[in-house]
């Protein structure tokens, strides 16, 4: 007998989120797939643009420099990163706080405005370059190629693996390390044999994100590259390049960096599930305070790696207030806020923009991970569950492929979306929204469901429950992961460069724009007004969450 099902409010949310997610992420991911494999001359369908992709040398070299830069920024954040969030969390270090906020501030800003400030500083004629030579003679490697690409990519995404790992060991059980202690396993030995193991599927998680970042960024080869071509570069100048464009061919690309990037999260979730554990800190880890020498260094690696990775970000204010020639392209002797001048004048629309479009992607991000979260939660069953898993697919897809299988899609006289602010919300919306799911996800599973249950006794709905009891408890795990959309939605250029209009620019688009037009002062006070946005966000989280710790 065929088990009758009840239509409630929550099966309609649950066939509502599920619509939404195949006309918005599959559908569109369907039409590049579909793009690719019909010739553009005949109809028919064709391999004939996978074949040219691995067939030339040119374009198969760019899937390998991509891999190249993914893995070498992989390990130099793992160098990174990991002995900087055990030295945060089992030794004392004064401003603790203020050093978490310089160092998830320093990863807040779109990579290629490091690219941008790393050349004023390291370029040709960069102002380190040049000093360096005049004293010493010595012309230092330029900023240019695979080796520049991976220091702006490194110190961009350190911070990541810091946040994960930070949060794996924040939940570390002491008496485990009492125990190897005991033992006569200490220091190195004990970081490398206890520590590590422990926090292997947070290394892994981390691991992740740093490579899907590192090999979907399209912005840092494309500006300092100089030859070093990477294939969200080729996705993007196949699609809407100066020279010629082949959006069937671009589709292909596009659909073999679905299939890489696929590939590589099934085997991180397959290592992670190998290395899955359960682990109840009673005993959190105690800080314990360092020996005068050690704790200098330990201070030292800490704020001098952050000093390191904010100085594009510092140099780019400290240029934003240098006076420039009438067009604003050459800098000039002496200071002015000539360059805010020209923006609030000719491209406040630029910041309007900025706030109206990702304020309203957040908006929208919050209220869909709330539900989304609590049908994963709440109401587990086969489709809440396909929803969870279509949520997490943007997680691992480029941004530049979600742009245009958006174009694809709504390019069309039925759902005519190009070209409006719409389709950038969607675009943001569908990316950004598994940081809000996932930290909604994780507080929500604490959450015993007795409480539900005993609002419902108590003659509340479980629409009015959700509102009046689950979400106040929720809202530190709400607003954790809403932050973090918040900044990635404000650095957002790789899907957005491809969707936007003169209507809907952005501050990050303006930014590459001044760039690409040599207006450097413009430029610099572009990218000073989206540090701004991103410096205020981390204050309110700090001032309204709890402890003030982002953890992931």
């Amino acid at each position: 007998m065929i088990k009758k099902v009840k239509i409630d409010f929550w099966v309609i949310t649950t066939l509502i989120l599920l619509g939404l997610y195949l006309l918005f992420m599959v559908y569109p991911l369907y039409k590049v797939v579909n793009q690719s494999v019909i010739d553009e001359e005949t109809g028919r369908l064709t391999l004939r643009y996978f074949i040219k992709f691995f067939g030339q040398a040119y374009y198969s070299r760019t899937l390998l420099n991509s891999f190249k830069v993914a893995t070498a920024t992989c390990t130099i954040s793992l160098i990174l990163g990991v002995p900087l969030a055990y030295l945060y969390n089992m030794y004392e270090i004064k401003g603790r706080k203020l050093l978490q906020m310089l160092i998830i501030l320093s990863s807040m800003s779109a990579p290629f405005i490091g690219a941008y400030a790393w050349v004023k500083l390291l370029g040709r004629a960069g102002v380190i370059t040049v000093a360096i030579k005049a004293v010493t003679g010595i012309t230092i490697p330029n900023i240019y190629g695979f080796n520049g690409i991976l220091l702006v990519l490194s110190l961009k995404l350190f911070p990541l693996v810091f946040l994960y790992v930070s949060s794996a060991m924040k939940n570390l059980d002491n008496s485990l390390l009492e125990a190897s202690v005991n033992m006569g396993v200490s220091g190195m030995k004990r970081f490398l044999t206890v520590v590590l193991p422990l926090c292997m599927p947070s290394i892994l998680a981390a691991v992740l994100m740093v490579f899907m970042r590192a090999i979907a960024d399209f912005g840092t080869p494309l500006m300092i590259g100089e030859g070093y071509t990477t294939f969200p570069v080729i996705i993007y100048n196949e699609y809407v390049g100066e020279v010629g464009t082949n959006h069937h061919f671009a589709a292909a690309i596009a659909v073999i960096a679905i299939l890489i990037t696929m590939l590589f999260f099934f085997v991180q979730r397959y290592l992670t599930n190998r290395n899955r554990f359960s682990m109840s800190a009673m005993n959190h880890v105690e800080r314990k305070k360092s020996k005068p020498f050690a704790s200098f260094f330990i201070h030292l690696y800490g704020y001098g790696l952050v000093a390191i990775a904010l100085l594009p970000q510092v140099y780019l204010i400290y240029l934003s207030f240098r006076k420039t020639n009438p067009g604003g392209e050459v800098f000039q002797k002496g200071f002015s806020l000539d360059s805010y001048y020209h923006i609030f004048d000719r491209m406040g629309s630029a910041i309007w923009n900025t706030i109206r479009i990702c304020g309203s992607a957040l908006v929208l991000i919050i209220f869909l991970a709330i539900l989304i979260s609590y049908l994963t939660v709440r109401r587990r069953n086969f489709l809440n569950a396909t929803i969870d898993t279509l949520s997490m697919v943007p997680y691992v897809i480029p941004g530049s492929v979600v742009g245009i299988a958006l174009i694809l899609a709504f390019n069309n006289r039925y759902i005519p979306l190009v070209g409006t602010a719409t389709i950038i919300i969607v675009a943001m919306c569908i990316r950004r929204i598994p940081y809000t799911i996932r930290s909604s996800v994780a507080i929500l599973s604490q959450i015993p469901l007795s409480i539900d249950e005993a609002a419902e006794s108590l003659g509340a709905g479980k629409f009015k429950t959700l509102v009046k009891v689950t979400v106040p408890m929720m809202f530190n795990g709400i607003f954790a992961g809403a932050i973090m959309s918040w900044v990635t939605l404000i650095t957002e250029l790789s899907s957005s460069l491809l969707l936007y209009s003169f209507r809907t620019k952005t501050l990050n688009i303006a930014v590459y724009q001044a760039v690409g037009n040599g207006t450097d002062g413009r430029a610099s006070a572009l990218a000073a007004i989206v540090t701004v946005f991103t410096v205020l966000s981390l204050v309110l989280f700090n001032k309204i969450s709890k402890d003030g710790e982002i953890m992931m």
